[in-house]
């Protein structure tokens, strides 16, 4: 709950931030000579490419959590067993060996979205985001009947 209250709240301070901007944007181009009109058009250009990029995250964090919430309701999710430091942190080692286990899992079963959430799971908790994402987007992908890119 702590995590979307967290998403809220920074996308409400984007929007409005977006808002402020554009605002910004469309006095530049009202005040009508060539350098206002071209930089108002300038300063529009980052609210509309936010704007993209916000929707789209929205997107991909709805997607992910119904797909979570699917595989909690067929008892699929991941259990945590992972080792953790005394502080509370992944142990490395721990999580190296839950991604080989997951990898493959994933590589038995390539076209279960199942088996690439799992592994999305794996490489968040290897710290690996990137591939994290790109294996979440392809169980999106698998999930939704969409083609699949290569990860």
């Amino acid at each position: 709950m702590r995590a979307k209250l967290s998403y809220a709240l920074t996308a409400a301070v984007l929007v409005f931030y977006f808002v402020l901007v554009g605002s910004r944007g469309v006095m530049l181009i009202q005040s009508g000579t060539l350098i206002t009109v071209t930089f108002g058009v300038a300063v529009l250009i980052l609210p509309v490419i936010g704007v993209w990029f916000l929707w789209k995250n929205t997107q991909f964090v709805r997607r992910a959590n119904a797909l979570a919430a699917e595989l909690d309701a067929e008892g699929g999710l991941p259990v945590d067993e992972l080792q953790r430091t005394p502080s509370g942190r992944i142990d490395r080692d721990s999580a190296d060996e839950v991604f080989a286990k997951r990898r493959a899992e994933t590589e038995a079963a390539p076209d279960d979205w199942r088996s690439w959430f799992r592994l999305a799971v794996a490489y968040h908790d290897a710290r690996d985001t990137p591939r994290a994402r790109k294996a979440m987007q392809r169980a999106i992908a698998l999930h939704d009947g969409r083609p699949v890119q290569q990860l």
